[in-house]
């Protein structure tokens, strides 16, 4: 008995490693080591494939992380098209600032407010440039491509997005403006 509980107090009191030692054996091997007399073997003892040396080996960690992966972004139609996708916004805001551009260019060329230029044919012009920016901006997200991996240095895709929504903000004041004043602002 006495035998029995210094082999347990040993397991438990195992030098400065405690569980998790490298000196420590599975607590299957502990049990097992029994000899034919029915006393335990010193389960602190270390087997060791190395031969001893003076100085001690550096310590591999136990577990060692994976490798960080690139998060795979979903190429999914529904996805790039939901709400919180990365679709909606950057096609608006680049319709926005291609509208923008558009109408003050008509108005100063031709002197007609954004209201006559889509009474005077340029709803045609609206559905052509929509389908083809859509058809150009949702090809490399079907590729599995964002227009963050490809932002470097001036052109972010951050400054994208703020010019798109000042752009919006601009075609809805410009409509506003030209609609209460009652003619062309420029």
């Amino acid at each position: 008995m006495a035998t029995a509980s210094f082999s347990m107090l040993s397991v438990f009191a195992a030098p400065s490693g405690g569980w998790g030692s490298r000196n420590m054996r599975n607590t299957n091997q502990v049990f097992s080591n029994r000899n034919p007399s029915g006393i335990y073997d010193d389960p602190i003892k270390e087997e060791s494939p190395l031969p001893s040396t003076s100085a001690t080996p550096p310590q591999t960690p136990l577990y060692s992380p994976p490798p960080l992966s690139k998060p795979k972004v979903s190429t999914k139609f529904g996805d790039l098209l939901a709400f919180s996708g990365p679709a909606p916004e950057r096609i608006n805001g680049r319709l926005a600032m291609v509208g923008f551009v558009a109408a003050i260019a008509v108005e100063l060329s031709k002197g007609e407010n954004v209201f006559a230029q889509i009474s005077d044919g340029g709803v045609g012009w609206f559905l052509g440039t929509t389908a083809l920016l859509t058809l150009a901006s949702m090809i490399p997200l079907f590729k599995g491509i964002r227009a963050e991996s490809k932002s470097k240095g001036f052109m972010t895709s951050d400054a994208e997005l703020w010019n798109g929504r000042f752009a919006m903000l601009g075609l809805v004041a410009l409509a506003f403006t030209e609609y209460v004043k009652g003619g062309t602002l420029v």
